[in-house]
């Protein structure tokens, strides 16, 4: 499996949400159409069930993951202190976004 290394850790995210999107459909199509093809084609339709997990990079699950930092890529931060680890919302940078100061 494919691991992008970040700031943090390893990513399993995409570097876009449409990318990540494409893998994903592409993914599970391929492992649920190995199930559902059984009657017609019989077993030889478990030969996407390998397809499918390569689209997912391994696991479905490592692919729900990669979801998850592709959407909150930027907006959530991670600090780690004394042991403990906590997520929190990014705070925009001075000049960016939110209320304007008063005039």
């Amino acid at each position: 499996m494919r691991t992008v290394e970040t700031r943090g850790g390893t990513s399993f995210a995409e570097r876009s949400l449409s990318i990540h999107l494409v893998r994903g459909v592409a993914g599970f199509g391929l492992l649920a159409g190995s199930f559902a093809l059984i009657p017609v084609v019989g077993l030889l339709s478990l030969l996407l069930l390998p397809v499918g997990l390569l689209a997912l990079r391994g696991c479905p699950l490592c692919w729900v993951m990669g979801l998850a930092e592709v959407v909150s890529r930027g907006r959530v931060e991670r600090s780690c202190a004394d042991g403990r680890c906590r997520v929190t919302p990014r705070r925009a940078p001075a000049g960016e976004g939110g209320s304007r100061p008063p005039s």
